[in-house]
Formats: structure tokens, sequence, C-alpha cells
């Protein structure tokens, strides 16, 4: 819905015209791109190729066969079950973490100014605009005050854009200078950032190396499923002359078995799982695929302020330049100045009361100009910035700075104006006047956090906006390597390769404006680094948004906060190494699991390639492949899915799965139909040549879940203690015995599947020597 309406700029609307509008559905009721609800979760767990695959392949086993042939088919439904309610939980979790750290923008309502969620905000709503603010919302402006705003996420324009009244403001763009006013014309979908969402937001579980590789298996797998399945009922109908009922479940052990329907499971629940234990920790995780680059990351970027040093600044000095008076009054006028102070002008406005001068016009300060000011009507133009900027001409100024700069201090240069600063003109001839010394406090758990990454391999670099000396001093204190050499970003070239060798070579850069801080994401990338980056400010947007991993502090801006994947709630950036750990717990784990669960394909497709090729009865009944499964496979997979685990992922995930599993799966499959083949050559049925591949393929396949399961712990051992229980009770506790026709005696069978058994768990064991120097390369 969109609208022209003008509403008193003083007053906004009414409480009765809010309620008019959001009766007749003139809300922002927008879609999020990031949430599911339950009938989303439900369709998007239960309607899946795989499960109408194996929903039909059950329906019809239960006309042909006893029930405890039918076992995988409940699996599947409790397997279903178990990650909608995971993903729910998961889901209830992050909404109400997303309404603590959400942007509330300022709406104008009965002439005061409140904040409401954006789904709050109606049409012609006046919305009040401050640095850092994301519009929620279209509209047009009705005041400015210096406003300027950046477009590029939605228009890829990088230069900021200078908004004066009556000219439009897309949803999606943020403020990164001034402040203003606009007028909600359009909302809910009618918006441009909406229709965004609707067409290229799509939810995703996860979009990775991970899920692409489980996924180019699964089509792999695919594509077998047909011919094989018709293989196996052709040669056991045909050829094996077996009744029709015989062929058929022989046929549906052979294919179900195949399909490794608990891996995409699983590996939801442990993504699930881990944004449940992120949000524990106060940590908002807005995309999933989050999750896998946490334990991906091999760079980290961090801005200074607000992520190494404390919140809040104080003045701690001012360092006169030349003789004047009234200084304090103008360091008071300047506080003053702007509606919307950034942190270091509040530091001055604090300190320095107004002297009451009328401001005729101001400069809103901006990351990319590094300077601000104000003019006041027979007082005179005040700028106050940088050095580097403003007296980039004065050596003697900017000596005196960067000794002030030396101990981590922000040293900002106070000058007078001869003419009108402008923003489009620059700040003109000035005469410097005074040094403001800014103190800024590292955050106790800064070096402590530093030290963890380095540990860890991951490579902390400092980009800030900052004095190059201060930001020097700040990542020392850190214990930053390279700290004592840190670059001014003036300085560095605009080749991208060039710039790569030196951000890569380099650990700290100061002087960065905004687009150079996207440009050195860029050129580490180049390098091949995953880079996660962290920051609170409107100049760390662009970083953010092109960083493999965007995180961003609960108290930054908005802009900042809503590109972000992760959101730091507490502001604590001490809570990172647990928030590592947590993604390369998920990662690892899965790996363990895909070992297993990609075998498990493995021999099910080389067992009903032999037995259709050969034309025997399919070697297990559906009964037998579905304990195999749980005992060696599903029980143990769930748990190994969510133990700890702190070994960094790399990538070649699908090509080291492969490695394992191939020759696991070869081996298993040799075992088995050996076990299965000689049982039938000693003259017994085939009954008994069932339950001794059976419990040749139990044998085999724990080794393997021995050797995935690796480092073993006593956790470990026990889980797999317990299935080797289950599978004995199961054998000679006789009610389980008779259920799943299986047993063993003292017959020639029992000793040729426990050796066979033993024989591959070996193989497997020496197999796993081999492939992991490969697995490691």
């Amino acid at each position: 819905m969109t609208s022209t309406a003008v509403t008193d700029r003083t007053i906004g609307l009414t409480t009765e015209e809010v309620a008019d509008r959001v009766a007749r559905g003139l809300a922002n009721d927008a879609p999020d791109a990031r949430s599911r609800s339950l009938g989303d979760i439900f369709r998007a767990n239960t309607f899946t190729w795989f499960n109408g695959l194996i929903g039909t392949l059950w329906l019809i086993m239960l006309l042909v066969a006893p029930i405890q042939d039918s076992l995988f088919g409940f699996v599947i439904v409790a397997n279903t079950g178990i990650g909608i309610i995971q993903e729910w939980r998961a889901s209830r979790t992050l909404a109400k973490l997303a309404v603590i750290g959400e942007a509330k923008p300022i709406v104008r309502r009965d002439g005061q100014d409140v904040a409401v969620s954006p789904s709050e905000v109606v049409l012609d709503d006046l919305i009040v605009l401050a640095t850092g603010d994301q519009l929620v919302v279209d509209g047009v402006i009705v005041g400015s005050d210096g406003l300027e705003i950046d477009e590029s996420l939605l228009t890829g324009e990088a230069d900021p854009v200078d908004k004066a009244d009556g000219e439009p403001a897309m949803s999606g763009s943020f403020v990164v200078a001034g402040a203003g006013l606009y007028q909600a014309t359009r909302v809910g979908k009618d918006s441009f950032a909406a229709g965004l969402t609707e067409q290229a937001k799509k939810f995703h579980l996860t979009n990775s190396e991970l899920r692409d590789a489980i996924n180019g298996f699964i089509r792999a797998i695919s594509f077998l499923l047909v011919p094989v399945g018709l293989l196996l009922l052709w040669s056991q109908l045909v050829r094996a002359d077996l009744p029709l009922d015989e062929a058929v479940r022989g046929t549906i052990a052979g294919v179900v078995t195949m399909v490794p329907e608990g891996l995409v499971l699983l590996t939801s629940i442990a993504m699930a799982v881990s944004v449940i234990r992120l949000a524990q920790k106060r940590v908002l995780v807005q995309d999933m695929p989050a999750v896998e680059v946490l334990a991906r990351v091999d760079t980290i970027c961090v801005d200074k302020t607000g992520t190494l040093t404390e919140p809040g600044m104080r003045v701690r000095d001012v360092v006169p330049l030349v003789d004047m008076v009234g200084l304090d009054d103008v360091l008071g006028a300047l506080g003053a100045s702007e509606s919307n102070p950034n942190p270091t002008l509040q530091a001055i406005a604090e300190a320095y009361a107004t002297p009451g001068w009328q401001v005729s016009d101001t400069v809103p300060f901006s990351s990319a100009r590094k300077w601000s000011a104000a003019s006041f009507d027979g007082q005179g133009a005040w700028l106050l910035g940088a050095p580097e900027i403003l007296a980039a001409a004065q050596p003697a100024v900017l000596e005196r700075a960067e000794g002030l700069a030396g101990d981590g201090a922000r040293v900002l240069l106070l000058a007078r104006a001869d003419g009108r600063p402008s923003a489009d003109d620059g700040p003109g001839d000035i005469t410097p006047s005074a040094l403001i010394v800014i103190n800024q406090q590292l955050r106790p758990d800064a070096a402590e956090t530093v030290a963890y990454f380095l540990e860890q391999d991951v490579r902390v670099k400092v980009i800030s906006g900052d004095n190059a000396a201060t930001v020097g001093a700040i990542a020392r204190q850190a214990g930053v390597p390279g700290a004592e050499s840190p670059v001014d970003a003036r300085e560095l070239p605009t080749d991208i390769d060039a710039l790569a060798d030196i951000v890569t070579a380099s650990s700290v850069f100061g002087r960065v404006t905004p687009t150079q801080k996207q440009e050195m994401v860029d050129a580490l990338h180049r390098r091949g680094s995953t880079v996660a980056m962290t920051g609170d400010g409107v100049n760390d947007v662009l970083a953010l948004k092109n960083a493999d991993l965007g995180i961003a502090m609960g108290s930054g801006s908005g802009a900042t906060r809503a590109v972000a994947q992760l959101v730091l709630l507490d502001n604590k950036w001490s809570v990172m190494p647990s928030v590592v750990a947590e993604g390369r717990r998920v990662l690892g784990n899965i790996e363990r699991v895909s070992d297993v669960f990609l075998t498990k394909s493995c021999y099910a497709v080389i067992i009903s390639l032999v037995t259709g090729l050969f034309a025997v009865a399919f070697p297990f009944l559906p009964r037998h492949l579905s304990l195999i499964g749980a005992l060696t496979i599903g029980i143990p997979g769930f748990f190994l899915a969510l133990m700890p685990n702190t070994e960094r992922f790399r990538p070649g995930f699908f090509r080291r799965v492969l490695l394992f599993a191939v020759p696991a799966g070869v081996i298993a499959a040799t075992s088995a139909l050996t076990s299965y083949g000689v049982a039938l050559r000693l003259g017994e049925p085939v009954l008994s040549a069932q339950s001794a591949a059976t419990t040749t393929l139990f044998i085999v396949a724990m080794a393997v879940l021995l050797q995935a399961a690796r480092p073993l712990n006593l956790l470990r051992l026990a889980i797999v203690a317990a299935m080797v229980v289950a599978f004995l009770g199961v054998l000679f506790i006789p009610w389980l015995s008779n259920f799943f026709a299986l047993s063993l005696g003292p017959e020639k069978y029992t000793a040729v599947a426990i050796a066979a058994g033993f024989a591959g768990a070996g193989l497997v064991w020496v197999a796993t020597l081999v492939t992991d120097r490969w697995r490691r390369a």
C-alpha cells in the first residue's frame, strides 16, 4: 500500500490515526526471510523426495511382509518428528532473541518520538533518522540536517547520496551521516526491500560446502536407486524364482539401505541445537550457514572501537596549539551542535557545557570524511576531526598528535575555518587551535580472546578508522602480532593484488575508510581466506556484508545488526571463542556422522548389485538392516553429532568422507557377502546364512563406527559397548531373537560369521591407517 499524504512534522500521526491504519492492514507486515512458521518447518521436513520414496516402500512392505520388516518406516516417522521439534525449538528461541536484538525505528506520534518494532510502523508515519539507522520502509524525506544515505546494499552504488526534502528514500538503505525525518509512503510487501526479500531471500537451512557435499552424494544415490532397484527385483523374481512377497521384501531392503535418510536429519538437528546453544550465550544467529562458517574461519577482522575497547569515551586532555580564549565554549558548542552525536562528540558534550551559541550550519561527521563542522552566528565556523586529514600539510601538528596517540588515545584536531566548510567542497583553509585527547579503555578480556584465536591458527587483523598509532597501541595491548608496525590505510594501493599482499602480511591498519574495509575483506578472499568481520558502527556495514561471516555488537547501529549473520547481544567479544568452538563442534561431528552414513550407502549399493548380478536371495531381511542401521549408525550417530569437538573444519569435506566411506563400504560388503556365501555352501538354510551375514556386517560396521568416533574416550567407548550389548541381547534373548529372525547357534556358520566379521574389522583398521594420510593431505 502506498501513500502521498502529508503529516504534520511536529506531531506525526495521532493514536487514532495509527489504530485506523492498523485496522485497515496498512502496517509494515513484511516477509521475514529468516523465519519459518511451524507449517513451513513441517512441510520442509516431511515432504521430501526420500521421505516420499521410503514412505511408498513402507506401505508396500506393510502389505507383503510382517510388521518387523517395516521398522524402517517407523524410524523415518520418528526421525522426521525429532527434526521438526528441534527446528521449531530453534525457531522459537531465535524469535525471542530477535525481538531483543532488532533495531527499533523512532517514529513521531502525538508529538512524541517513540521507539517501535519495524512491524508496527504504519503508512504515513514520520520516522526520525540518525546516523547508523537502517530505513525499514520506503518513504520521502521531509526534513534533512546534512542527511547522507548509503544505498549500496540495494543499488550497488558505493558513494553515499545527499538527501534533501522531497527526495525518495528506499527501505534497506542506511544513514551514514547527519539526521533527518522521512514519511512512510510504502509499507509491508509494497516496500522495495520487502520485494527483494520475497524474490531473492528465501529461507534456507544452510547453503554451504557441507550441505552441497551431502546433497551431491544424495543426488548420486538417487540416480542409482531406480536401476539398482529394478535389477534387484528382476533377479529376485525372475532369475532366483522367489515368490513375489520375498522378492519385493529383498528389493526394498536393498533400496532402503542405500538411502542415507538420517544424514540430513542429523545435520539439521546439529545445526538447530547449535543455534539454541548459541542463544543461551546471548548470540543471535540470523543466518544458519553462520554455524558452518564459524568452524571454517581462518581470519577475523575486528574494529578497534567497541570491540577491543570498552564502549564509551571520555576527554582526558586538551592541548592548545595557539593562544585563545573561550576554548571551553567552542568545545561545548560543538558538542551540542548535533542532535545525534557520535561517541566522540558525545564525550566532548559530556565534558563541556554548551554556551548556547546559535548554530547556522553543520557538516555531520562521516567515516569517509573523518571530520565534522559547525558554523555559529557571530562565532565563526569550527571543525573537529582527524589531524592527518585536516592538517595534512602541517608536520608540527601531526608530530604532536602522533606523540599523544602513542598510548592508544584517540586524538582529534580542533580547528577554526577561514571560510564555510561544506560536505562537497571540503573544510577549506583552517587554523589549528587545539588537540583533544580522548581516552579509550581496552576490554579486560580482549587480550585473552586474541590469544585464543592465535592458538587456534586464526589470524587477527585490527581495521579501524582511527589514527594508525592509536590503533597500533591498542592492538599491542591486546597482544595482536605486528601491532608495532601499524599501516596507514591512506597509503594503501588501489590495485587489488597489491592490496592483498599488504593485507595478508600486516595485522593492524588505521585511517581505513568504509570502502577500504570492504576492499580489504575482498583482498583477503583473493588469497583464499575465510573471513569473519566484527563491527558496531555504520562504517562497518559494507565490510560485514562482504565477509564470509558478519558479526555485530548488540549495541551497534541498526544497519550493522541488520546485515550481520551473528549479533552478540551482550556486546561481549569474549564470547567469540565459545562461539567458534560451537561451530567446530557441529561440523567436526557432522563429518564423523557422514563417515558412517555414507559407508552404509556404499555397502548397500555393492550388496544390491552383487545380489542382482548373481541372482541369489537377498542376504538380509529388512528387519536385519533396520537393526544394524539403528545400532551402528542411527543411535550412536545422534550422540556423536552432539558431542564436543574442537577440530578446525578444513575444505575438502566430500573428498575426505569418500576416502573413508568407499574403502570401508567395500570391506563391509565383501565381508558380509563372503559370510553369506560360505554359509550357503556349507548347506545352511537361507535364514541361517542371513543371520551369519548380519552378524558379520554388524562386527565390521562397529569397527567403522570406532574409526569414525576417534579420538576415543570413555563416553564414546561406552556408547559403542552399549550397542554391542544390545546386539547380543537380540541374538540371545528368545523373544528378541524371534522378532528379528536372528540367532547364532553351535553350527559352523556361527564361526564363519565371527571370523569374517573380525577379518573385515581388521581390514577396516588397516584401510583407515592408509586413507588417513590422504585425508590429512
